[in-house]
């Protein structure tokens, strides 16, 4: 009898996402067993530790979300155990989840990003002109953050994202852009197809994003989606690629845009552990290419390093 290789799912942990993460490692662990080519543990972390993972795991597919996941700690343990896994090694992950760091890079490597700037508690307003975004440097599924459009508004933005940080610390003011969002997904290197977010009220908060049933994502070109003039799939597709480059990622990332009326294309953020629930992306994405979800699972398990 053929004896099963070994996989480790990680899942849960202790940051803000756990719920998400939970969501999405059962249903990675799910899609992976359904080959019948592995011998799967789903393992839900409560501690920031490998405590819980057992002996003679070949690989692992890291599916936590935020905190220790993502921010180059489990990459670490995992690099000092010598074990393979999924996504990119502990520097660019630690990069990548300082939303500050990715802009310093992306700004430095040439890849085109939103207008920044800093705000602390006791800043009175907004340093750059609204509208702007205000975003806690290091959450992810948009905890913490708000659009802010008039200077009323100011207070309260600074403060919830201030609160999904402790309460002190920077916190990042962005430019908004107007016009649409988009999003790639690399593996590899390679960018899969370029999906729109069409959230209903325009604006893709936490509830848009796991909760609404009204949320859209046409691929970008189809499904009334039409591509913007000057703005075709590829010229987002090689940005997504240069960006994650510059932040020396591998594995799969996800690298999400805003793209103005006129064809301008932002890099907002990166996303080195992209979430595989009902509503995420890059598993649209990937079968789009003609994977079924659990052949995209499997893909992103076959280009597990470490350092």
């Amino acid at each position: 009898m053929e004896t099963k290789e070994k996989i480790a799912v990680l899942m849960g942990g202790t940051s803000s996402e756990r719920e998400v993460s939970l969501v999405s490692g059962r249903n990675i662990a799910e899609a992976l067993a359904s080959l019948g080519r592995y011998d799967v543990t789903a393992v839900d972390l409560k501690s920031d530790s490998l405590d819980g993972m057992p002996d003679g795991i070949s690989r692992v597919y890291i599916a936590l979300h935020g905190g220790w996941g993502e921010n180059g700690g489990v990459q670490a343990a995992l690099d000092a155990r010598k074990i393979p896994y999924t996504g990119p090694g502990a520097m660019s992950s630690q990069v990548a989840m300082d939303k500050i760091k990715t802009k310093m890079v992306l700004e430095m490597k040439g890849v085109p990003t939103a207008a920044w700037s800093l705000a602390s508690p006791g800043t009175g307003a907004s340093p750059l002109p609204l509208p702007v975004v205000v975003k806690p440097p290091r959450e992810g599924s948009s905890v913490g953050i708000s659009k802010v459009s008039r200077p009323e508004e100011w207070a309260k933005a600074l403060d919830v994202a201030l609160a999904a940080q402790g309460g002190s610390g920077e916190v990042l003011v962005e430019e908004f852009i107007p016009g649409r969002e988009m999003t790639v997904g690399v593996i590899d290197g390679e960018a899969l197809p370029v999906l729109e977010i069409v959230a209903k009220s325009g604006w893709y908060g936490y509830d848009e994003k796991y909760n609404s049933s009204e949320t859209r994502y046409p691929f970008y070109g189809e499904d009334g989606s039409k591509e913007i003039p000057g703005c075709p799939a590829g010229k987002l597709q090689k940005i997504a690629i240069d960006a994650y480059n510059a932040l020396g990622c591998r594995g799969v990332t996800r690298v999400d845009f805003r793209v103005s009326p006129v064809g301008r294309c932002y890099v907002l953020e990166l996303n080195t552990s992209p979430g595989f629930t009902s509503h995420s992306l890059v598993p649209k994405a990937g079968m789009k290419t003609g994977l079924s979800f659990a052949g995209v699972c499997e893909r992103i398990l076959q280009s597990a390093r470490h350092d």
